[in-house]
């Protein structure tokens, strides 16, 4: 089995000293124009999977298309593999499973009303579920989800002079259509991409490979309507290959996903 290395990026947010020079940024907008389909709203494709469902491999490679191909008008779409931990013990442990992970489908299970988990399981903007290889509703859920108001998002990263990795962060403030008062600022830490040669379970022999493979899930702040979030983070990290990060704006209790962005770090 071939796993690359994931790089640990303990999250710190420090006082920075001296100055940062950021050298990439990303920015959303807060919603596309009418009649401009060249603008693009942020929309989160959030893929709950497992390398021992035989059934995910169809949906992971359906994640890896939206995000290398972008083919859905008005939506720039924002992926996370998210690997759950209850297949584990079915013959295979999946080196990218975590049981956060499964924690936060359980939560959306719940507000979703069903309260049932499965997998492959698609999520759009913590709005929409359906079975994670359905690309028809897929490209029908993320249409409709690219037509609500966003919070603005905007990342940059550069290094300090000890030659960390520092993301700055800005949100919001949430648009007064969202009628929401406040929601929390997540930031995510994704592989660009993985593969494993799977030994057991019922994707014995395959080679799998993944996109946006989600390692860490922090809560960095909270927005509002007012205001709008700023801050720098410190990735204690020094490598960056392979590495993005996404930051969320989303409704307490994994509610509607209000914004997004994505950076990717590359030297």
């Amino acid at each position: 089995m071939r796993l690359r290395l994931f790089v640990a990026a303990i999250l710190a947010i420090p006082m920075l000293v001296g100055a940062v020079h950021f050298i990439r940024a990303a920015k959303t907008p807060l919603g596309p124009q009418p009649k401009d389909e060249s603008v693009r709203t942020p929309v989160l494709v959030e893929l709950f999977t497992s390398e021992g469902c035989s059934s995910c491999p169809p949906a992971d490679a359906l994640l890896e298309r939206f995000d290398r191909s972008q083919p859905i008008n008005g939506a720039d779409l924002i992926v996370l593999s998210e690997h759950v931990d209850y297949w584990d013990d079915i013959g295979w442990r999946d080196p990218y499973s975590s049981h956060e992970y499964s924690e936060r489908q359980s939560a959306y299970a719940s507000q979703f009303g069903s309260g049932t988990v499965y997998t492959p399981q698609m999520v759009v903007d913590g709005h929409f579920e359906f079975v994670g290889s359905d690309e028809s509703r897929a490209r029908q859920l993320i249409k409709q989800a690219a037509e609500l108001p966003k919070a603005p998002v905007h990342l940059a990263w550069g290094s300090s002079k000890d030659g960390a990795t520092i993301v700055h962060v800005e949100a919001g403030p949430l648009p007064s259509a969202t009628g929401t008062q406040s929601a929390g600022v997540f930031l995510a830490i994704a592989d660009n991409s993985d593969e494993s040669q799977v030994s057991g379970g019922e994707n014995a022999g395959r080679k799998l490979q993944h996109v946006a493979v989600l390692r860490k899930l922090t809560r960095i702040g909270t927005v509002d309507a007012s205001a709008q979030f700023s801050r720098d983070i410190n990735l204690n990290s020094k490598n960056h290959d392979n590495l993005r990060i996404v930051v969320i704006v989303q409704e307490p209790q994994v509610g509607r996903v209000l914004g997004a962005g994505l950076t990717r770090l590359s030297n």
